[in-house]
């Protein structure tokens, strides 16, 4: 049985991932879920699978290096899968030091436990990897037209976020570098699905639609977003892990470029079509609630990934459109709104 450590596991791309895997192996893996439970993270997004006989879960801050270290010397990990992160720019901007302490120095103690315990006197024990999942947002901004982020786009993170994430991954590059260390970076465009925390765009937007609140939109709403379906996410990390070229970095992209406008409008029209016609949801429903608001600083224009790469040598694409995606991604939400009403009430955090 193969043993993942996953950090970061009851957040919501990390709780994808955890379904995902179970999805695909079964009873063939454990996975260990190390989640601080911050803000972000939340134990109801993995209620069905926490009896799990191969599943455990330990709640530890990837800033414990002691602690940290103590997982590898009782677990014999194979897998490691770096989710753990603080990841909310206007966040990073109000507090940049948890981002770097979390970001940077959680992913030090990381990569420090993984090589004691599988280093050997001739390298590293036999199939052993490192994945750290980072972001498109470390490449910076592009301008609009026929541009995109590739592996080999310098680096140019434009938050203490971005920065914090370019950091961690210039520590595991270094790793790569002088220890020969069996690791991967991926770097994905902006994710949606089901179990994400609603300070985010899409999930936001939905929440407020169906309160009939405001629908804040920074600037003039066109900023640039490439989307990916958060499965499809999943399957992408599973597949670099296994079948990846060692030391390598890979974008992970949907070529699904949306305008934050274009959204909020896709999301207006998908509620009314999903609602049933008596609700009286849908009569507040509409784009008469979007509120424009002052920019975000240092906000970037536009992302978007070219997955070239990744789909030429491990044969990878998404599967899911964005019109399917959003669609599914708010019938997901219509069909938990208990979910949502834990989320925004506070009370998950005592679940």
């Amino acid at each position: 049985m193969r043993t993942y450590l996953v950090t970061g596991g009851a957040g919501f791309i990390g709780s994808n991932y955890i379904y995902y895997m179970f999805e695909t192996y079964g009873q063939d893996i454990h996975i260990i879920n190390v989640d601080a439970l911050t803000y972000a993270g939340n134990l109801e997004n993995l209620k069905e699978i926490e009896g799990y006989p191969n599943y455990t879960f330990i709640k530890e801050d990837i800033r414990n290096k002691e602690a940290v270290l103590a997982i590898f010397q009782k677990y014999d990990i194979d897998r490691v899968v770096h989710f753990a992160a603080e990841s909310h720019v206007d966040r990073s901007i109000l507090n940049p030091e948890v981002f770097v302490s979390t970001n940077v120095l959680g992913t030090l103690n990381l990569l420090t436990a993984a090589k004691t315990a599988w280093e050997t006197e001739n390298g590293y024990k036999e199939d052993k990897r490192y994945l750290q999942v980072s972001t498109d947002e470390v490449y910076g901004s592009l301008e609009e037209g026929n541009t995109f982020f590739y592996e080999t786009t310098p680096l140019d993170p434009h938050s203490p976020y971005s920065a914090s994430k370019a950091s961690g991954d210039m520590l595991v590059k270094a790793y790569m570098d002088t220890f020969q260390f069996p690791a991967n970076i991926t770097r994905c465009s902006n994710n949606y699905g089901p179990y994400q925390f609603p300070e985010k765009l899409i999930p936001l937007m939905i929440n407020n639609c169906l309160r009939g609140e405001k629908l804040p939109v920074y600037g003039d709403g066109k900023n640039v977003r490439d989307w990916l379906y958060v499965k499809d996410h999943a399957k992408a990390i599973d597949l670099v892990m296994e079948k990846g070229k060692l030391f390598e970095v890979y974008n992970v992209g949907g070529h699904n470029e949306k305008q934050n406008l274009e959204i909020i409008s896709l999301i207006i029209d998908t509620l009314q079509e999903l609602l049933p016609e008596k609700d009286e949801r849908r009569a507040h429903i509409n784009e008469e609630l979007i509120k424009f608001v002052a920019d975000r600083k240092g906000h970037d224009r536009r992302y978007a990934i070219a997955p070239d790469k990744i789909r030429e040598e491990i044969g990878w694409e998404p599967e899911t459109s964005f019109k399917d995606g959003i669609r599914l991604t708010i019938k997901w939400y219509l069909e938990n709104n208990e979910w949502m009403e834990h989320i925004t009430s506070g009370e998950y955090q005592s679940y």
